[in-house]
Protein backbone atom coordinates (compact mmCIF):
# COMPACT_ATOMS: atom_id res chain seq x y z
CA UNK A 1 0.00 0.00 0.00
CA UNK A 2 1.45 3.46 -1.00
CA UNK A 3 0.54 6.30 0.41
CA UNK A 4 1.55 10.13 -0.63
CA UNK A 5 2.29 13.67 0.40
CA UNK A 6 3.30 17.26 -0.94
CA UNK A 7 6.81 18.09 -0.63
CA UNK A 8 8.37 19.05 2.14
CA UNK A 9 10.38 21.87 0.39
CA UNK A 10 7.89 24.71 1.59
CA UNK A 11 7.01 23.92 5.28
CA UNK A 12 10.56 23.64 6.00
CA UNK A 13 11.94 26.62 4.27
CA UNK A 14 8.55 28.51 6.58
CA UNK A 15 10.09 26.78 9.35
CA UNK A 16 13.63 26.79 9.87
CA UNK A 17 13.59 30.34 11.35
CA UNK A 18 16.62 31.02 13.25
CA UNK A 19 17.73 27.57 13.96
CA UNK A 20 18.82 27.04 10.57
CA UNK A 21 22.16 28.99 10.67
CA UNK A 22 25.68 29.12 8.51
CA UNK A 23 28.25 26.74 9.93
CA UNK A 24 30.31 28.18 13.00
CA UNK A 25 33.12 27.49 15.64
CA UNK A 26 31.70 25.31 18.49
CA UNK A 27 31.27 26.97 20.91
CA UNK A 28 33.32 26.59 24.54
CA UNK A 29 31.81 24.09 26.66
CA UNK A 30 33.44 25.38 29.63
CA UNK A 31 30.84 26.39 32.75
CA UNK A 32 27.51 24.87 30.48
CA UNK A 33 25.09 25.62 31.01
CA UNK A 34 25.09 29.62 31.12
CA UNK A 35 21.28 29.88 29.69
CA UNK A 36 18.49 28.62 28.31
CA UNK A 37 18.30 24.79 26.65
CA UNK A 38 15.73 24.87 24.14
CA UNK A 39 14.09 21.06 23.78
CA UNK A 40 12.18 20.89 20.42
CA UNK A 41 9.37 18.36 19.85
CA UNK A 42 8.74 17.19 16.39
CA UNK A 43 5.01 16.94 17.35
CA UNK A 44 1.92 18.98 18.89
CA UNK A 45 0.97 19.51 22.31
CA UNK A 46 0.14 16.49 23.40
CA UNK A 47 1.18 11.97 22.91
CA UNK A 48 3.75 10.33 24.13
CA UNK A 49 6.30 12.54 22.63
CA UNK A 50 5.36 16.00 24.30
CA UNK A 51 4.75 14.07 27.87
CA UNK A 52 7.93 12.73 27.45
CA UNK A 53 9.62 16.05 26.63
CA UNK A 54 8.06 17.41 29.59
CA UNK A 55 8.66 14.89 32.34
CA UNK A 56 12.75 15.31 31.59
CA UNK A 57 12.25 19.27 31.23
CA UNK A 58 10.81 20.01 34.31
CA UNK A 59 13.97 18.15 36.44
CA UNK A 60 16.74 18.70 33.99
CA UNK A 61 15.84 22.73 34.74
CA UNK A 62 16.22 22.13 38.44
CA UNK A 63 19.76 19.60 37.74
CA UNK A 64 21.26 22.02 35.22
CA UNK A 65 20.11 25.40 36.53
CA UNK A 66 18.80 26.85 33.92
CA UNK A 67 15.47 26.31 32.22
CA UNK A 68 14.57 24.01 29.79
CA UNK A 69 11.98 25.68 27.02
CA UNK A 70 9.98 22.78 25.39
CA UNK A 71 8.91 24.38 21.69
CA UNK A 72 7.02 21.96 19.57
CA UNK A 73 7.61 21.91 15.96
CA UNK A 74 5.04 19.29 14.59
CA UNK A 75 4.67 19.05 11.00
CA UNK A 76 6.21 17.29 7.73
CA UNK A 77 6.47 13.86 9.50
CA UNK A 78 8.94 15.18 12.29
CA UNK A 79 11.15 16.24 9.57
CA UNK A 80 10.60 20.33 10.42
CA UNK A 81 11.98 19.66 13.99
CA UNK A 82 14.77 17.34 13.08
CA UNK A 83 15.80 19.27 10.33
CA UNK A 84 16.39 22.56 13.00
CA UNK A 85 18.00 20.27 14.95
CA UNK A 86 20.29 19.07 12.69
CA UNK A 87 21.56 22.52 11.64
CA UNK A 88 21.12 24.08 15.21
CA UNK A 89 24.88 25.52 17.31
CA UNK A 90 26.66 22.55 18.22
CA UNK A 91 27.06 24.02 21.50
CA UNK A 92 24.01 21.87 23.47
CA UNK A 93 22.00 24.33 23.68
CA UNK A 94 19.59 23.06 21.37
CA UNK A 95 17.99 19.42 21.79
CA UNK A 96 15.37 17.45 20.48
CA UNK A 97 12.96 14.89 21.84
CA UNK A 98 13.22 12.31 19.32
CA UNK A 99 10.45 9.92 18.28
CA UNK A 100 10.88 6.51 17.72
CA UNK A 101 8.95 6.50 14.52
CA UNK A 102 10.45 9.48 13.33
CA UNK A 103 13.89 8.54 13.93
CA UNK A 104 14.01 5.25 12.76
CA UNK A 105 11.35 4.92 10.42
CA UNK A 106 11.77 8.38 8.27
CA UNK A 107 14.96 7.49 6.57
CA UNK A 108 13.02 4.22 4.94
CA UNK A 109 9.45 6.09 4.26
CA UNK A 110 11.08 9.12 2.63
CA UNK A 111 12.85 9.34 -0.77
CA UNK A 112 14.93 12.33 0.17
CA UNK A 113 15.04 14.00 3.93
CA UNK A 114 16.57 17.08 4.99
CA UNK A 115 18.48 15.74 7.92
CA UNK A 116 20.44 12.40 8.11
CA UNK A 117 20.74 10.04 11.66
CA UNK A 118 24.42 10.64 11.52
CA UNK A 119 23.48 14.29 12.18
CA UNK A 120 21.93 13.69 15.20
CA UNK A 121 24.40 12.91 18.37
CA UNK A 122 22.36 10.25 21.20
CA UNK A 123 22.26 11.95 24.71
CA UNK A 124 19.98 9.22 26.61
CA UNK A 125 16.59 7.48 26.39
CA UNK A 126 13.81 9.40 28.14
CA UNK A 127 10.81 6.94 28.17
CA UNK A 128 9.24 3.75 26.84
CA UNK A 129 5.55 3.54 25.88
CA UNK A 130 3.65 0.40 24.87
CA UNK A 131 0.52 0.51 22.76
CA UNK A 132 -3.17 0.73 22.80
CA UNK A 133 -5.30 -1.07 20.47
CA UNK A 134 -8.50 1.16 21.29
CA UNK A 135 -11.90 1.82 19.20
CA UNK A 136 -15.06 4.49 19.57
CA UNK A 137 -17.60 1.95 21.70
CA UNK A 138 -20.06 2.63 18.57
CA UNK A 139 -17.87 -0.42 17.64
CA UNK A 140 -19.58 -3.61 17.28
CA UNK A 141 -16.53 -5.49 18.76
CA UNK A 142 -15.86 -6.69 22.59
CA UNK A 143 -12.84 -8.60 22.06
CA UNK A 144 -9.96 -8.10 19.62
CA UNK A 145 -10.56 -11.41 17.92
CA UNK A 146 -14.35 -10.26 17.23
CA UNK A 147 -13.16 -6.70 15.99
CA UNK A 148 -10.60 -8.79 13.40
CA UNK A 149 -13.28 -10.61 12.15
CA UNK A 150 -15.67 -7.57 12.00
CA UNK A 151 -12.89 -6.22 9.79
CA UNK A 152 -12.45 -8.89 7.72
CA UNK A 153 -16.36 -9.02 6.55
CA UNK A 154 -16.23 -5.15 6.44
CA UNK A 155 -13.14 -4.47 4.67
CA UNK A 156 -12.65 -0.59 4.49
CA UNK A 157 -15.40 0.40 6.91
CA UNK A 158 -13.53 1.05 9.70
CA UNK A 159 -11.19 4.80 9.96
CA UNK A 160 -8.24 4.23 11.75
CA UNK A 161 -6.20 7.74 13.32
CA UNK A 162 -2.69 8.52 13.20
CA UNK A 163 -0.73 11.21 14.76
CA UNK A 164 0.49 11.83 11.03
CA UNK A 165 1.80 9.60 7.95
CA UNK A 166 4.98 8.15 8.82
CA UNK A 167 3.95 8.05 12.67
CA UNK A 168 4.05 4.69 14.32
CA UNK A 169 0.69 4.48 14.82
CA UNK A 170 0.29 4.71 11.06
CA UNK A 171 2.97 2.43 10.66
CA UNK A 172 2.08 -0.14 13.23
CA UNK A 173 -1.75 -0.15 11.84
CA UNK A 174 -0.69 -1.04 8.83
CA UNK A 175 1.33 -3.82 9.85
CA UNK A 176 -2.27 -5.31 12.26
CA UNK A 177 -3.70 -4.54 9.11
CA UNK A 178 -1.65 -7.07 6.80
CA UNK A 179 -1.32 -9.22 9.99
CA UNK A 180 -4.58 -9.67 10.24
CA UNK A 181 -5.69 -9.81 6.59
CA UNK A 182 -8.09 -6.87 7.01
CA UNK A 183 -9.01 -3.72 5.02
CA UNK A 184 -8.76 -0.65 7.17
CA UNK A 185 -8.68 3.39 5.80
CA UNK A 186 -6.12 5.79 7.01
CA UNK A 187 -6.88 9.04 8.31
CA UNK A 188 -3.75 11.28 9.55
CA UNK A 189 -3.85 14.04 11.83
CA UNK A 190 -1.12 16.34 13.06
CA UNK A 191 -0.69 14.94 16.23
CA UNK A 192 -2.34 12.62 18.84
CA UNK A 193 -4.37 15.76 20.37
CA UNK A 194 -6.52 16.52 17.09
CA UNK A 195 -6.56 12.58 16.56
CA UNK A 196 -8.15 11.55 19.48
CA UNK A 197 -10.77 14.50 19.87
CA UNK A 198 -12.37 12.47 16.09
CA UNK A 199 -11.94 8.96 17.56
CA UNK A 200 -14.08 9.91 20.44
CA UNK A 201 -16.41 11.63 18.27
CA UNK A 202 -16.67 8.86 15.93
CA UNK A 203 -15.31 10.29 12.67
CA UNK A 204 -12.37 7.78 13.18
CA UNK A 205 -13.35 4.59 14.98
CA UNK A 206 -9.66 2.80 15.95
CA UNK A 207 -6.81 4.08 17.10
CA UNK A 208 -3.27 2.42 18.04
CA UNK A 209 -1.32 4.65 20.35
CA UNK A 210 0.62 5.02 23.57
CA UNK A 211 -1.60 5.21 26.76
CA UNK A 212 -1.19 9.53 27.41
CA UNK A 213 -3.57 10.12 24.54
CA UNK A 214 -6.35 7.23 25.69
CA UNK A 215 -5.91 6.23 29.40
CA UNK A 216 -7.90 8.92 30.45
CA UNK A 217 -10.52 8.05 28.04
CA UNK A 218 -10.85 4.05 28.47
CA UNK A 219 -11.28 4.35 31.94
CA UNK A 220 -14.17 6.88 31.56
CA UNK A 221 -16.00 4.19 29.07
CA UNK A 222 -15.42 6.97 26.22
CA UNK A 223 -12.99 4.86 24.39
CA UNK A 224 -12.66 0.48 24.07
CA UNK A 225 -9.82 -1.03 24.68
CA UNK A 226 -9.09 -4.55 23.01
CA UNK A 227 -5.42 -4.80 23.43
CA UNK A 228 -2.24 -3.43 24.56
CA UNK A 229 0.67 -4.50 22.75
CA UNK A 230 3.38 -5.51 24.66
CA UNK A 231 4.31 -8.96 26.79
CA UNK A 232 2.45 -7.56 29.93
CA UNK A 233 -0.60 -5.97 30.79
CA UNK A 234 -0.20 -1.95 31.30
CA UNK A 235 -0.50 -1.48 35.19
CA UNK A 236 -2.82 1.35 34.80
CA UNK A 237 -4.96 -0.80 32.29
CA UNK A 238 -4.83 -4.07 34.60
CA UNK A 239 -8.12 -5.40 32.75
CA UNK A 240 -6.68 -4.73 28.90
CA UNK A 241 -5.12 -8.23 27.75
CA UNK A 242 -1.73 -7.80 25.97
CA UNK A 243 -2.23 -9.21 22.06
CA UNK A 244 -0.73 -12.64 22.68
CA UNK A 245 -3.54 -13.10 25.50
CA UNK A 246 -6.08 -11.09 22.84
CA UNK A 247 -5.17 -14.30 20.13
CA UNK A 248 -2.56 -12.13 17.99
CA UNK A 249 0.75 -13.41 19.19
CA UNK A 250 3.94 -11.62 17.80
CA UNK A 251 2.02 -8.05 17.13
CA UNK A 252 4.07 -5.63 19.28
CA UNK A 253 4.54 -2.25 19.23
CA UNK A 254 6.56 0.20 21.89
CA UNK A 255 7.21 3.58 20.82
CA UNK A 256 10.47 5.47 22.95
CA UNK A 257 11.15 9.14 23.28
CA UNK A 258 15.58 9.95 23.25
CA UNK A 259 17.20 13.21 24.28
CA UNK A 260 19.31 14.07 20.91
CA UNK A 261 21.99 16.70 20.23
CA UNK A 262 23.68 18.03 16.82
CA UNK A 263 26.39 16.13 15.66
CA UNK A 264 29.42 17.75 16.90
CA UNK A 265 28.20 18.66 20.40
CA UNK A 266 31.26 18.74 22.78
CA UNK A 267 31.60 15.43 24.56
CA UNK A 268 31.43 16.73 27.72
CA UNK A 269 28.62 18.60 27.37
CA UNK A 270 26.75 15.29 25.68
CA UNK A 271 27.95 13.63 29.16
CA UNK A 272 26.74 16.36 31.42
CA UNK A 273 23.58 15.91 29.69
CA UNK A 274 23.59 12.25 29.33
CA UNK A 275 24.23 12.27 33.60
CA UNK A 276 21.68 14.62 34.12
CA UNK A 277 19.32 13.35 32.27
CA UNK A 278 19.83 10.11 33.80
CA UNK A 279 19.10 11.55 37.03
CA UNK A 280 15.88 13.43 35.86
CA UNK A 281 14.48 10.31 34.56
CA UNK A 282 14.77 7.96 37.34
CA UNK A 283 14.13 10.72 40.58
CA UNK A 284 11.16 9.28 42.10
CA UNK A 285 8.55 12.34 40.99
CA UNK A 286 9.23 11.37 37.08
CA UNK A 287 8.49 7.71 38.11
CA UNK A 288 5.36 8.83 40.05
CA UNK A 289 4.64 12.03 37.28
CA UNK A 290 5.27 9.13 34.63
CA UNK A 291 3.16 6.17 35.86
CA UNK A 292 -0.23 8.70 36.18
CA UNK A 293 0.35 9.27 32.52
CA UNK A 294 0.94 5.59 31.43
CA UNK A 295 4.79 5.73 30.19
CA UNK A 296 7.84 4.51 31.92
CA UNK A 297 10.92 6.21 32.49
CA UNK A 298 13.50 4.20 30.83
CA UNK A 299 17.62 5.83 30.92
CA UNK A 300 20.12 4.43 28.43
CA UNK A 301 23.37 6.53 27.72
CA UNK A 302 24.60 7.47 24.39
CA UNK A 303 26.15 3.95 23.33
CA UNK A 304 22.99 1.83 24.30
CA UNK A 305 20.91 4.21 22.69
CA UNK A 306 22.61 4.48 19.36
CA UNK A 307 22.91 0.50 19.32
CA UNK A 308 18.76 0.67 19.54
CA UNK A 309 18.47 3.33 16.71
CA UNK A 310 20.75 1.03 14.86
CA UNK A 311 18.46 -2.37 15.50
CA UNK A 312 15.11 -0.71 15.03
CA UNK A 313 16.21 1.13 12.23
CA UNK A 314 16.64 -1.94 10.64
CA UNK A 315 13.06 -3.77 12.15
CA UNK A 316 11.30 -0.84 10.77
CA UNK A 317 12.91 -0.18 7.59
CA UNK A 318 12.42 -4.01 6.93
CA UNK A 319 8.64 -3.58 7.62
CA UNK A 320 8.18 -0.03 5.74
CA UNK A 321 9.61 -1.54 2.40
CA UNK A 322 8.00 -5.21 2.67
CA UNK A 323 4.70 -3.70 3.03
CA UNK A 324 4.99 -0.80 0.63
CA UNK A 325 4.45 2.27 3.17
CA UNK A 326 5.73 5.47 2.03
CA UNK A 327 4.89 9.14 2.22
CA UNK A 328 6.58 10.59 -0.87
Amino acid sequence: MTFSLPSLTALLALAAGSYLVAPAAVAQSHGFPSKSITLVVPNPPGGVVDTAARLAADPLARILGQPVVVDNRGGASGNIAYQLVARAPKDGYTLLASYSAYHVGNPALFAKLPWAQTDLEPVGLIVAAMNVIAVHPSVPAASLQEFIAYLRKNPNAINYASQGSGSLSHVGTELFSQTTGTKIVHVPYKGSGPAIQDVLGGQVQMFITTPPSVLGHVRSGRLKALAVTSKTRHPMLPDVPTTAEAGLPGFEMEAWVGLFAPKGTPADVIARLSSDLKTAVEAPDTLARAQAQGVEPRYLGPEALAALVQRETAYWGQIIKANDITVD
